[in-house]
C-alpha cells in the first residue's frame, strides 16, 4: 500500500467528516458529531481559516481513485508562557489501515508543521483508556499530564 501525505484541501471535507464520524464511534460518543459540512468548510477553507489538516491517503485497487485513510487536524491556540502552540485536535487513521505506520507518518508530519512555523509547544488530548494512542505518544516521549481536567460549555 503506497501512502501519501498532502494537506488536505476543501473538496476532502466530506471525507473528514466520515473520518470524524469514525472516531467519534470509537470514543463511545456517536452522538456529539454535530458540525454541519457547510461550517466545516467555512472554518476551514473560509475567508478566516480555525483549522488546518493533512490526509493519508492511497490509491484504490481496482478503480485507481484517491481515497483518504487518514487525517490530523489541528488549529492554533495561545499559550501565555509558552506564546503560539500546535493543538492537535483529531488524528485518526481507519480501522482497517491502521498498523501500517501511517499514523507516525501523520504525527511526524504534523511535528514538522510545529517546528516549521517555530511553535515551542504542540499539545494534544488522548482519552485515558485508549492504551494504544498512550503507547504511542510515549514513544515520542510526550508528556501525558493527568493533573489537569478538562472544562467545556455548550451552548
Amino acid at each position: 500500500m503506497k501512502i501519501s501525505i498532502r494537506k488536505a484541501v476543501k473538496e476532502d471535507c466530506k471525507r473528514l467528516l466520515e473520518l470524524i464520524q469514525e472516531l467519534a464511534n470509537f470514543e463511545k460518543a456517536p452522538q456529539e458529531v454535530t458540525v454541519t459540512i457547510a461550517h466545516f468548510e467555512e472554518s476551514g477553507f473560509g475567508s478566516s481559516p480555525v483549522w488546518w489538516a493533512f490526509v493519508a491517503t492511497t490509491i484504490l485497487e481496482g478503480t485507481g481513485e484517491e481515497t483518504i485513510i487518514g487525517f490530523a487536524l489541528y488549529y492554533i491556540r495561545y499559550s501565555t508562557w509558552k506564546g503560539q502552540c500546535l493543538y492537535l485536535e483529531d488524528l485518526l487513521v481507519t480501522e482497517q489501515a491502521r498498523g501500517k505506520g501511517i499514523g507516525k507518518l501523520l504525527f511526524e508530519t504534523i511535528i514538522e508543521e510545529c517546528k516549521s512555523k517555530g511553535f515551542k509547544r504542540m499539545c494534544w488530548q488522548v482519552l485515558d483508556w485508549n492504551e494504544p494512542a498512550i503507547q504511542f505518544y510515549k514513544k515520542y516521549n510526550a508528556v501525558l499530564d493527568g493533573e489537569w481536567v478538562n472544562g467545556a460549555i455548550d451552548f
